[in-house]
């Protein structure tokens, strides 16, 4: 790599003005709006790169000391350098390196509606993700085509920057990420166009979930390696679903339980009937046998949700809610007194309390 000083033209000794005056000649003279070759183009990022160097006080000084190993050297050697020998896993003055630009992605949380049906026998959907995905031009690399990263001349390549420090102690050696380089060790000069150096870009993803039986509402699941991919093309997190069952107007659930409510009318209720109702998996036959009354449960076996937990199927339950009739016709009346000599009905009375029978139908389900 070029000598900064070289690169803009002035001597080690210049002042500040002089390499302002310096870098301000060259980048008229080199800028892509004014100069488009791909030479000038390289010169001017080059230029850019030493003047951002020397025109800070601290990084000079720094890159005139040879960058990392121009501190301290065997005369400075003190109880810093004996500290990190023994407690810091290296010799006098080693760091950790540089950190790595590849990190994991981050998670990623979507809420997934199903519906009562879908809980039944599990369920495979496609749904559509917004997430971060490996850009594909420089394939996580970060840097344009035909370019890659520069080892940092300040550190050095290690990502970390020594400086000594003069205590009661003695000379004390402390480290800390490279400011020009933010620690990674090298610098991105040509960071690619389509991902803005990044190594990822936002996309839409379509993705096939298979949604299990049993599910319910609150229920997460885990879909490891599904979530955004990582800065650099990093490994990719976890996607994490959240279920939804949507409303059903006439079956409800208790755990893995079916319930709904049946309405009978009073003469089915009284001579009995059977009848074929549609249920969620297909048609159902339910049986009212002759004196059936309000509030009792019918429960069919293995008619409700599949276990999440491989137990098998729940029952569905009816609740039996006979109907009075509230308006009869001349003829029906007549037939329903009738009925009443016949039978010489009791008059209402006081029975033995029931506690059951102020409670509501899907209390005496559960």
């Amino acid at each position: 790599m070029a000598d900064h000083y070289e690169a803009l033209g002035v001597a080690r000794e210049a002042t500040p003005e002089e390499i302002k005056k310096a870098y301000r000649k060259l980048a008229r003279e080199l800028h892509p709006d004014v100069n488009p070759s791909a030479d000038a183009s390289e010169r001017f990022k080059t230029v850019t790169h030493a003047y951002d160097v020397l025109s800070d006080p601290q990084q000079r000084q720094q890159y005139d000391m040879g960058g990392s190993g121009g501190f301290g050297g065997g005369a400075n050697f003190g109880f810093g350098d004996i500290f990190e020998t023994f407690f810091g896993g290296g010799g006098g003055g080693q760091t950790a390196g540089p950190r790595s630009r590849r990190e994991r992605g981050q998670d990623a949380l979507l809420r997934i509606e199903v519906s009562l049906k879908d809980t039944m026998f599990g369920v495979t959907r496609d749904i559509e993700v917004n997430t971060a995905e490996l850009c594909e031009t420089c394939e996580g690399s970060c840097a344009a085509p035909g370019s890659s990263p520069v080892r940092c001349d300040i550190c050095q390549g290690s990502g970390q920057i020594q400086r000594q420090v003069r205590s009661l102690l003695g000379n004390v050696m402390t480290s800390s990420p490279c400011g020009t380089c933010r620690g990674y060790g090298n610098i991105i000069v040509n960071p690619c166009a389509t991902c803005a150096g990044q190594g990822r870009v936002r996309a839409q993803r379509t993705l096939s979930v298979d949604i299990p039986a049993g599910v319910e509402t609150g229920l997460r699941l885990q879909m490891p390696g599904q979530g955004e991919v990582g800065p650099a093309g990093g490994p990719n997190g976890d996607l994490f679903l959240e279920i939804k069952v949507r409303h059903h107007d006439i079956f409800s659930r208790a755990d893995d339980d079916l319930l709904a409510t049946v309405e009978v009318e009073m003469i089915d209720a009284i001579l009995g009937t059977t009848v074929k109702l549609d249920g969620l998996d297909g048609e159902i036959e339910v049986v009212i046998k002759p004196g059936t009354q309000s509030g009792e449960v019918l429960t069919i076996r293995d008619r409700g949700i599949t276990s999440l937990r491989g137990n098998g199927r729940g029952d569905l339950r009816l609740g039996i809610q006979v109907v009075t009739p509230t308006k009869l016709s001349g003829a029906e009346q007549t037939l329903m007194k009738q009925l009443a000599a016949v039978r010489k009905s009791k008059q209402p009375h006081f029975a033995e309390f029931q506690q059951g029978l102020f409670a509501k139908l899907r209390d005496r389900f559960l």
